[in-house]
This record gives structure tokens, C-alpha cells and sequence, in this order.
């Protein structure tokens, strides 16, 4: 799956809006899920995502580098970028797309995993089985893949359960769930960390759920953290 600077735009798709109920339910075990607690209703309006994480050579296309840890395949996610990178990397495709790109937030985020409004309420972004899906700890052997491998979700997004983790625009407040407001919520005003998505190729299979979610200092960099970005209608 080959997206390009050219055909960037085609590999968009658009995600009408909707409510939905964000969140872990208060019955769930799953370890650790106190942060994807309490579940919550939440409007968000339309958008579109890329149905990848931006590539390796995207990346380049952009920014003439390739930051990343595993620099032979250039289908694969571009990784080790913190937040800040992902930042000008989208202000600088603005200014030559002359458009209006940018992160998802988390609720953004989470809406395109569970696949919007044609959502068939699954555990993982497109199944119940993360091996059908995504790239984790028991089927990757220890490194990014290729995008666009495993099975879509319902809007025909992919990689949204696994292979890295990706960036959000929010910042990251532990309970902050508890506090958000439901219509478009654009996450805290402040904090230290940023929001990130979706699991990794080094996640157990509960930390690719499409509530899982994790927090990472805006200018770390490692070799698990990438992003995808969206474009306003």
C-alpha cells in the first residue's frame, strides 16, 4: 500500500460524524483499563483519516529524512519521531498541500478505530482477533511491518490495532474521562505527556484494543511511536 505525496488526498477516507460511547466499561477487567474508565457518550463531527499510518517514504517526501529505526522498508511506519516532529511534519505539508492537516485527538481516534457509525462494536480496530488485525507482541517478531498487511476495519482503515503506536493531538490526563466534555472534546489544557493510540508491535494483545491508550513525553523518540493524520472536511 504505496501512499505517495501524489496520491496522498485519494487515501483519505471519510468518517461521517457521530456519538458513541468512548471508553472501557465499568464492568471490563482488562489490566490497567482504570484509565479507559468511566465510559462515556461523545459527539465528534466529520472528518477524514488516512486509512495508513504515514509511511516511511511519505515522511521523506515531506521532510527529505528517514528518522526511522527500521529504515529498510519504506512501506512501512516512519518511527523514533517524537510529537514535536509529527508537528512539522504537518505544518509543512499544510503549507505545500495548502490544506488544513493534522492530528487526530483521542476521540477522533477512537471513533475511526471502532470503525464510526457502521461499528460492529469489536474488541480490536476490524475483529474480535487481533491476529486477524494487527501486529503485536506474539506475531511480530520484534519489529514495524509493512502498512496495510492485515485486515481493514469497517471504514477500510488499517494498523489502527497494533504495529505502532501513533501520536494524538491531546495532551494526556489520567482520568481525564472523568471530566471531558462530550461534544468534540480536544483533550486537557496542559500536562507533560501526550496522548498516543492503538498499540505497538511490542503490545500484548489487550494493549491494541481500540480503548487502549498510553501516554508519551511530547519529545521522546523510540522505535514504536508513529502517527496518521486527518484532514478536516
Amino acid at each position: 500500500m504505496a501512499v505517495s505525496i501524489l496520491n496522498l488526498d485519494s487515501n483519505f477516507v471519510f468518517v461521517q460524524g457521530g456519538t458513541f460511547k468512548m471508553g472501557l466499561p465499568d464492568s471490563s477487567d482488562v489490566e490497567g483499563g482504570d484509565i479507559q474508565k468511566p465510559q462515556h457518550k461523545v459527539t465528534v463531527k466529520d472528518f477524514y483519516i488516512l486509512k495508513t499510518q504515514v509511511t516511511q517514504a511519505l515522511w521523506y517526501s515531506i521532510m527529505d529524512t528517514n528518522p526511522s529505526f527500521h529504515k529498510d522498508c519504506y512501506i512501512c511506519p516512519v518511527e523514533n519521531i517524537s510529537w514535536f516532529d509529527a508537528q512539522l511534519f504537518v505544518e509543512k505539508l499544510n503549507k505545500y498541500k495548502k490544506g488544513h492537516y493534522h492530528l487526530p485527538t483521542e476521540a477522533e481516534y477512537e471513533y475511526a478505530a471502532r470503525g464510526g457509525n457502521k461499528s460492529h462494536a469489536l474488541n480490536y480496530s476490524g475483529s474480535n482477533d487481533i491476529k486477524d488485525v494487527g501486529w503485536f507482541e506474539d506475531n511480530s517478531d520484534g519489529r514495524s511491518h509493512p502498512v496495510g498487511q492485515k485486515k481493514p476495519n469497517e471504514l477500510g482503515l488499517v494498523d489502527m490495532s497494533g504495529n505502532i503506536w501513533e501520536w494524538c493531538s491531546d495532551w494526556y490526563e489520567m482520568y481525564y474521562y472523568k471530566v471531558s466534555p462530550s461534544d468534540n472534546p480536544q483533550g486537557p489544557a496542559m500536562g507533560d505527556k501526550k496522548v498516543v493510540r492503538g498499540g505497538a508491535w511490542l503490545s500484548l494483545d489487550e494493549g491494541c484494543m481500540v480503548t487502549s491508550r498510553g501516554a508519551v513525553r511530547p519529545a521522546s523518540k523510540d522505535k514504536f511511536t508513529g502517527f496518521r493524520i486527518v484532514r478536516d472536511p
